[in-house]
């Protein structure tokens, strides 16, 4: 079966025009901090912007400590338990019983389920069960996390689940076509692509702060290798570790800068050179960004990656391994260097070579930003109404090619 091109549109069915009632179910979302919250926030935000209507089904957070930054949308809030290893985040209770007594009142044109857990599992009984057409999304490598975990053995058995539960839905988002490839060999037979988008606004070079790097106690000369995203095993941020102690070899003054938080926050204290720096947001988010030397990527557990865009957006030459996200946005004579998967002895030599050239850094970083300009959040959202226009209008029976 063919993979969409993610720059046109699909030829399946024509992009809805009425205005659609979609009821969005997720595990994460703001004010949550990752990739996926972020995501669903931008795309939630651009579909009501189009005059749709979204009610988001989720758990309830801890939120009174934490910004309200949900807009307008409806909300139905659930609750939740902490996922294993992340305390701040919270996984859904099985609902069925309380979805179908909702949606039964007011059912929403489509369900899209953004999290295969408990909840999400819940909210695809339901909707089967009356008639909703659901569609999905697969964000998280959860098969390839569980050998971080001590879990391993169980890797085959959540494919497993996995399979059975996106092959349920009549379209599964991923974000790139390798993904959805991979997703296909492995026996998911709907996968599609709706890729990333970024937001240049917020991320760019201007954001570049001198005062922020004379904080870090960074002189004129000193590099400054970034990371950002969950501090926790599967990032694969003993690597990053590697690579910075290499770079301080040549360059004392170099400095580490981590930001974000996770279960293996308290390991990175201490270390010499190294700023933790915590979680942040937005455009100071993207101060942190744009004034790093150099943003270091080791994660081989990604569905995409938007740190990498966002880097690059800021104007920040990347490294990391050559797939995901980096594998469509790198290359080594404009914007960094894409690394073979797992050759680590590159990884650690590319941060070195970027950390000790000046003039390299400065080349890359002119052509960074502009390597990413074309990924709008107006095109993905479109692109986003359009799978879920094709999944409403397509039969059951035809599940499988519905969205291919």
């Amino acid at each position: 079966m063919a993979v969409l091109d993610i720059h046109r549109p699909s030829p399946c069915h024509p992009t809805t025009q009425a205005p659609l009632q979609i009821a969005l179910v997720t595990e994460t979302y703001p004010p949550e901090i990752n990739g996926v919250a972020m995501t669903l926030k931008r795309l939630t935000d651009g579909v009501e912007a189009r005059g749709h209507r979204v009610q988001v089904v989720r758990p309830k957070q801890d939120e009174p400590r934490r910004r309200p930054n949900n807009g307008q949308h409806s909300q139905i809030l659930l609750p939740g338990f902490p996922l294993l290893g992340y305390r701040d985040l919270q996984m859904g209770y099985p609902r069925r019983t309380a979805l179908l007594s909702r949606w039964r009142r007011n059912p929403p044109d489509i369900v899209h389920v953004a999290t295969e857990g408990p909840l999400g599992l819940s909210a695809l009984l339901a909707a089967a069960e009356l008639g909703i057409p659901v569609s999905s999304s697969f964000h998280t490598n959860f098969h390839q996390y569980s050998g971080h975990y001590g879990v391993g053995p169980l890797g085959p058995a959540i494919l497993s689940y996995l399979r059975h539960f996106h092959n349920r839905t009549r379209c599964t988002m991923v974000p790139t076509v390798v993904q959805a490839l991979e997703l296909r060999t492995q026996g998911i037979t709907n996968a599609t692509v709706l890729a990333r988008g970024i937001d240049t606004a917020i991320f760019n070079p201007a954001r570049r702060d001198s005062a922020l790097r004379t904080s870090w106690g960074v002189g004129p000369d000193d590099p400054v290798i970034g990371y950002v995203g969950r501090l926790a095993a599967e990032k694969n941020l003993d690597l990053v570790r590697r690579a910075f102690a290499a770079v301080r070899e040549a360059h004392p003054g170099a400095r580490l800068l981590l930001v974000g938080d996770g279960p293996e926050a308290e390991s990175y204290r201490g270390i010499e050179g190294c700023i933790c720096a915590g979680v942040r947001r937005d455009a100071e988010l993207a101060a942190h960004y744009a004034s790093c030397d150099c943003f270091a990527f080791a994660s081989l557990t990604e569905t995409f990656g938007n740190v990498v865009t966002e880097a690059l957006a800021c104007g920040v030459p990347v490294v990391a391994f050559d797939y995901a996200a980096a594998a469509l946005v790198l290359d080594t004579q404009t914007n960094g260097r894409p690394i073979p998967v797992a050759d680590e002895q590159a990884f650690v030599t590319a941060v070195v070579e970027l950390a000790s050239d000046s003039a390299l850094r400065a080349r890359l970083a002119a052509g960074a930003s502009q390597s990413v300009a074309h990924l709008t959040w107006d095109a993905i959202t479109d692109r986003f109404l359009h799978l879920l226009g094709g999944c409403i209008n397509g039969k059951r029976e035809r599940r499988s090619q519905s969205c291919a």
